[in-house]
This record gives structure tokens, C-alpha cells and sequence, in this order.
């Protein structure tokens, strides 16, 4: 018989329980590794051969590599002890959903690619919009819908687009636009909103970044003296973008107010609830997306706080018609009679790339198994681990508090001078035992701590707190001697 390279049938089982088993052994045993990865730039490249294999490897070969040469380089953003920037937090239903999403290739590119990629997934985010208590305007029945993007970038870009699109009457892609578009957003946004307007073609120096109040807030006042100024000008505003869980410090802009101002000057208005977003799937959190309903459009990664595996950003908007009239192109190769019709949707439309995995079926498999009940335990469950690390930080007068912290992010700091925090920080991290990161909040180095991974408890936040404090004794023992 011909020899074929290809696993056969047997050999991909026997493959498969191999790795199902590493990974369930890796989950059990993370936090024996170093959370931060202990490696300098370009070991990993050079542990690797320089050619590639002439002969295939056995898959024991392949996964005692994976222990010896990949594991070294990885940072665990799935250890109970990894509290840095946001989760990227993943959960045993969204593996295996990936898992079959992988093994059946779909290319979804099209409703008649494969209607299920199509439908689950306008299913799966009419769930969500009902389980966050979103505007009625966000579900399918309506005139909007949701997609899922890779990211919050994708989705913010796709609502600069729309916005871009809207403002002009749709001529920015046939005769130019002749007025000087102009996008606002707070200093606190994702730099990603800076980055989209350059891809967008508005330009960076076409970015209004508005000031913030003492909480880091956009304040709505600046934004429409800035948006007047503007029009004076003869200027053309056409996009604004509120965040609801700022990245530097989970600050929530006024949606209310802002979203007044923006049907006022007749601006698009985007909400990036990229972390903080999950919180609503309990009804005591929801005050944070209070006015909402002024919103375009609005977006949220199951892949941070809802355990679903990278990537799965949920974009939401209220008029789906000008997105895709935005993002339309439509070769004759492309053409179908499902695409004509209102039932279903052609994603195509919905984002920049044309190809499309079935990311739908993580979100499926996760919903299916927590359902509403389990996902909920677990936000409370979180808030309330970081809730009594903040009060541990108030109890304790060597630490002062920088911000807000209604939810799971605790922003701090030893009193004292920044490179003492500097050193903290550089210590904690160096030890393994955990990984924070930091931002800085009015001019002062501040170290976060963020509880939202998979797996994290008490214990691991009382760990944290403990280490924290030797390092801190240690640092001002030798400040004050």
C-alpha cells in the first residue's frame, strides 16, 4: 500500500486522548509553572533546529517537545495567579468547541458555505444580547444584529468604517470626501481607537482625545465644546467612542450623556465594553451600560471575562444595513440566492476579512454547558475576590488607592516614589509566584490587579496579597531604615 504522510483514523484518536490529556493535566498543574515566562529574548528561536524535519515525528515526540522547548517560552495567562492587564481566560467547553471547529474547517464565508457557521451564530449573539439586557435594536429581529470579530480593534474599526460611511452619504468610496472628518474618544481609551482612524484614513491628527474627570471619565462637556468648535470650523464630526471599563483603569464613560450629545450633532456613537462588558450578565452590574440604547453600535470580548478561548470579540449594531452597505463588494463568484434573502445574513458584510472560522461553536459549547446561571456565579464570584483585595489595600496604610474599583480591577500603589512601585513590581514578577502589570494614573506608576481568570480563589488572592506585602516590608526597610 502506498504510503500516504497522513495520520490514519487510529493514529488520530490515539493523538487526540494524548493531547486532551496534556491539556487536562496542564490545567491541573499550572501553577507550578512561573507565571511570567523566565526566558531572555530569542532563546526559544535558537532552542528550535534551524532546518526543518526532512521525516515525519511521532505525535510522543511532538508533545515531549512541547514540554521541553515550548512550555519554557510561555507566559500562563490560564494560571489562577496571573492578575496582569485583562484575561485572555479559556475553559474546558470552549477547548473542545474549538476543537471541533477546527476539525470540521468550515469556511464561512457565506450562509451556503455552510448555513450552520451562519445561523448558530445569529443565534449564539441574540443569547448573549438577552443576556446582557441589551437595546432591542441589537437583535437580529430588529435592524441590527451581532457578528463575532477577533477582537475589540476589528469591531471598533468596523464602526469607524459605518460611522465614515453614514456622515459622507456614502461617498468616501466613490467620489471622496470633501470635509474634514473628525472622531472623538477620551485620553483613557484603547489606543486601538487611534490605530482604527489611521487604518480608517481619518488620521491621527483627526483624534479629539477628551479630558477626564477625577474618576477617568470622559467628561461630556468637553466632548461637545470640542464637537462645536469643530463644525465652526467647517469641520465634518462624525464618530464618538465611550468606553465602559476603561484598559488603564475600569473607568465607565456617561453613556447617557454622551449619547445625547451625539444624536444632538448626529454622530455615531460606539461603547467598547471589552472587559467590563460581562459584568452585565448580572442584573446588579447593568448600571454600567445605562444608556446604551443611544448607542450605534457596541462591542464586548467573550474572550476576556466570559471563558471563551481567544479570539471572540461580539459586535453589535442597531442599523445593520449601513455597516453592510459599507463593507459590501460582490463578485460574481460570490453571488447566491440565500444572500437575497432577509432571513439569514451574509457575514462577509460584517467585517474586513472575507474567510471566517466557525468561532460561533466555542461560545455555543460554553453557554450550553455554564448556561446563564453558571456564568453568572462566577462574575460575582470574581467581584467579590477583587472587592476583598481592595479591602485589604484600604486596611493597610503603606498602600494607597488610585482609582474607582466597582468591579474586579484594583489599581494601587506603595506610597512613595515611583521607581520604589517600579521595583515592586519588577520583583513580584521575577518571582513566579505571580504576574501583575501596571499603568499610570495622573502621572503616577500604578500596579493593577485584576481578578477574572478561570481558575483563581481565594487562596490565590490572599497569595498575592501575602507576597505583595514581604516585597513591600522589604522595599521600605531599606527606604526607612
Amino acid at each position: 500500500m502506498e504510503k500516504t504522510f497522513h495520520m490514519t483514523s487510529q493514529q488520530f484518536r490515539d493523538a487526540g486522548k494524548q493531547l486532551i490529556d496534556w491539556l487536562a493535566d496542564y490545567y491541573e498543574q499550572v501553577e507550578r509553572y512561573p507565571v511570567l515566562a523566565q526566558v531572555t529574548p530569542g532563546e526559544i528561536r535558537t532552542s528550535l533546529p534551524s532546518e526543518p524535519p526532512a521525516s515525519g515525528t511521532d505525535t510522543q515526540r511532538i508533545i515531549q517537545e512541547l514540554d521541553s522547548k515550548i512550555l519554557p517560552g510561555i507566559t500562563h495567562w490560564q494560571s489562577p495567579n496571573f492578575f496582569a492587564y485583562f484575561p485572555a481566560n479559556a475553559s474546558e467547553p470552549s477547548v473542545l468547541g474549538d476543537l471541533v471547529s477546527s476539525g470540521l474547517g468550515v469556511q464561512g464565508m457565506l450562509w451556503a458555505t455552510s448555513p450552520s457557521c451562519t445561523e448558530v451564530e445569529m443565534q449564539v449573539l441574540d443569547w448573549l444580547a438577552k443576556m446582557l439586557a441589551l437595546p432591542e435594536a441589537f437583535l437580529s429581529s430588529g435592524s441590527g444584529g451581532g457578528v463575532i470579530q477577533d477582537s475589540a480593534s476589528s469591531s471598533s474599526l468596523c464602526a469607524i468604517l459605518a460611522a465614515r460611511e453614514r456622515a459622507t452619504g456614502f461617498r468616501s468610496n466613490e467620489d471622496g470626501c470633501r470635509e474634514e472628518l473628525i472622531a472623538y474618544t477620551s485620553t483613557q481609551a484603547h489606543s486601538s481607537i487611534e490605530k482604527d482612524v489611521k487604518v480608517a484614513g481619518i488620521g491621527r491628527r483627526n483624534l479629539r482625545l477628551i479630558d477626564v474627570d477625577a474618576d477617568f471619565a470622559m467628561r461630556p462637556e468637553l466632548l461637545e465644546k470640542s464637537i462645536e468648535e469643530d463644525e465652526r470650523a467647517r469641520k465634518l464630526p462624525f464618530f464618538v467612542c465611550a468606553t465602559v471599563g476603561t484598559t488603564s483603569s475600569l473607568a465607565f464613560d456617561p453613556l447617557e450623556a454622551i449619547g445625547r450629545i451625539c444624536k444632538k450633532h448626529k454622530l455615531w456613537l460606539h461603547v467598547d465594553a471589552a472587559m467590563a462588558g460581562t459584568a452585565a450578565l448580572c442584573p446588579e452590574f447593568r448600571q454600567i451600560q445605562r444608556g446604551l440604547e443611544l448607542a450605534d453600535s457596541y462591542c464586548f470580548d467573550a474572550h476576556k471575562w466570559m471563558f471563551t478561548n481567544f479570539d471572540c470579540s461580539c459586535f453589535f449594531v442597531a442599523d445593520r444595513a449601513t455597516l453592510t452597505r459599507t463593507l459590501d463588494v460582490l463578485p460574481e463568484y460570490l453571488r447566491n440566492q440565500a444572500a437575497a434573502s432577509d432571513v439569514v445574513f451574509e457575514y462577509r458584510n460584517w467585517h474586513v476579512p472575507l474567510g471566517r472560522r466557525f468561532r460561533a461553536l466555542k461560545l455555543w459549547f460554553v453557554i450550553r454547558h455554564y448556561g446563564v446561571e453558571g456564568l453568572q456565579f462566577h462574575v460575582r464570584r470574581h467581584v467579590e475576590l477583587a472587592q476583598t483585595f481592595l479591602r485589604w489595600v484600604r486596611e493597610d496604610s503603606r498602600f494607597e488607592l488610585m482609582a474607582p474599583a466597582p468591579l474586579n480591577l484594583i489599581c494601587f500603589r506603595l506610597k512613595g516614589a515611583d521607581q520604589m512601585n517600579e521595583e515592586l513590581l519588577r520583583r513580584l514578577n521575577r518571582s513566579g509566584k505571580l504576574y501583575l502589570s501596571h499603568t499610570r494614573l495622573n502621572g503616577k506608576f500604578t500596579i493593577r490587579f485584576c481578578v477574572a481568570q478561570t481558575r483563581t480563589e481565594l487562596q490565590h488572592v490572599q497569595q498575592a496579597w501575602d507576597a505583595i506585602r514581604k516585597e513591600a516590608e522589604s522595599l521600605l526597610a531599606v527606604a526607612h531604615p
